[in-house]
């Protein structure tokens, strides 16, 4: 029984590799792999923090082993889990359009199962309404293919996850442990919540099915409500759409009426710096802003070459050979002269009697990420702000993007952005004062820690 189910898994493995494409040669295999592996070099602000030595050892395995992939799904797999090797949220290689339209994480045919991390398990936390009883939340997969949960996401998942903070990671890793190309079959054990276990084997096929349950939040680009005792609830849940702003002054005649006020960002994953410092001035008394500090690496080829030549010794009170030293480590930068952003005449004259200066709690999480996070460096000093939830997603700066084999394309972040004092938040994300963390309680009874702690909080500011 157990050869024929192994030759079983074999065809079934030759005919779903046969319907991915597999148009890549191996000349544009390696090119793409060594564009990579060179945009990394010249442009990537954290090279500092990447043993060099592993890198390129592994860039060298990997010329072969590209070479052998059998269709393009294979290679893309490889290039990424070459670049999540550096540990960067900024940093990501993509799968060409028609091949990433065949990958599917949450859709099993007559299943839609969707995963959450809660203290390190994979729990199910939605589910088709046709299932919910077969499958009810708070199920955790404990085996995945014969393996422990733990030994696939180490194996199989979290080796490919580009991420700056290992909370993300494990995030991550189990939110897409069960992601695969169309075909693609799991065997799963589970554990319901009553303590039974059920197996249950899964294909990735289009669920038609539209109804889950828990049923999805719709979220809007801007959310406005009001909760007991004047407090006003608004989630700014992005920052990619100057809409929102728009949309923000629209209400602000209503919050000025508030007695305390909620921002919700732990759905805000960025977009512009700018459209959150747009808002942001009518959420502060201060008429000159603090934003990030950045930072990016200055290559001048002339400099390297010298520096092959200079010793640390050589850089004392020297800087001609420091600037040659560091250059050759490639670890020389150009720090962008620092402004603080000064609210203009203009710009007061329209704020008058449209601030909103009140004790404040700002909702945070793992999602809130980039632009968002920018907007919480502008708040760091805010005395009526504070900040409950989780850590945020730990990861912004510009991307340098460019194109590889037959569609696909990747990023290579460019800026390092700390707080205006030097402080990184990059691979560590910024801390709530307050943390709340969702359990599994929560999820069954569809409660939001978070927001209710921060309305508690608010009723005992004054």
């Amino acid at each position: 029984m157990r050869n024929t189910l192994a030759l079983f898994l074999i065809l079934f493995t030759h005919q779903l590799f046969a319907q991915i494409p597999n148009k890549i040669s191996d000349e544009d295999k390696v090119y793409g792999l060594s564009k990579f592996w060179q945009e990394v070099n010249y442009n990537f602000i954290y090279l500092d923090k990447v043993d060099k030595t592993e890198w390129n050892k592994l860039y060298k395995k990997l010329i072969s082993e590209v070479q052998k992939t059998e269709n393009d799904y294979e290679y893309y797999r490889l290039l990424q889990r070459f670049c999540a090797s550096l540990k960067d949220g900024h940093t990501n290689v993509y799968f060409p359009k028609k091949i990433q339209d065949s990958i599917y994480n949450t859709y099993f045919g007559e299943y839609r199962l969707f995963l959450s991390n809660i203290d390190g398990k994979a729990i199910l936390t939605r589910v088709n309404a046709s299932k919910k009883e077969e499958l009810p939340i708070g199920t955790e997969i404990i085996k995945v293919n014969g393996l422990t949960t733990q030994k696939h996401l180490r194996k199989n998942v979290r080796p490919y996850i580009a991420s700056s903070t290992d909370f993300i990671r494990d995030d991550w890793s189990i939110q897409r442990m069960l992601q695969g190309y169309v075909g693609t079959t799991f065997e799963l054990q589970l554990k319901l919540p009553n303590g039974k276990i059920k197996t249950l084997k899964v294909t990735h096929s289009k669920t038609e099915e539209k109804e889950v349950f828990p049923p999805f939040e719709e979220r809007e680009l801007l959310d406005f409500k009001w909760l007991e005792n004047d407090v006003a609830y608004v989630a700014l849940n992005s920052f990619s759409n100057w809409e929102i702003s728009m949309k923000f002054k629209e209400i602000i005649p209503e919050l000025k009426k508030a007695k305390k006020l909620i921002i919700d960002l732990r759905y805000n994953g960025g977009g512009s710096t700018n459209i959150g410092k747009e808002i942001f001035k009518h959420l502060t008394e201060d008429v000159v802003l603090y934003g990030s500090k950045t930072q990016s690496r200055l290559h001048i080829p002339s400099f390297k070459a010298w520096g092959k030549f200079a010793s640390e010794k050589d850089t004392i009170n020297n800087a001609w050979q420091k600037k040659a030293f560091l250059s050759y480590k490639d670890e020389y930068y150009h720090d962008f002269e620092y402004y603080a952003d000064s609210i203009s005449t203009d710009d007061l004259r329209l704020l008058k009697g449209n601030r909103i200066i009140v004790p404040t709690a700002i909702l945070i999480g793992h999602n809130t990420a980039s632009a968002a996070e920018d907007f919480l460096i502008y708040a760091d000093k805010q005395k009526h702000m504070t900040k409950i939830g989780e850590p945020t997603f730990g990861s912004t700066g510009q991307p340098f993007m460019f194109d590889l084999p037959n569609g696909g394309g990747a990023r290579v972040c460019t800026k390092k952005d700390t707080y205006p004092d030097g402080r990184e938040f990059v691979g560590y994300g910024i801390k709530p004062d307050i943390k709340v963390q969702k359990t599994l309680n929560d999820y069954l009874e569809n409660k939001d820690p978070a927001l209710q702690k921060a309305i508690e909080f608010l009723m005992d500011q004054k």
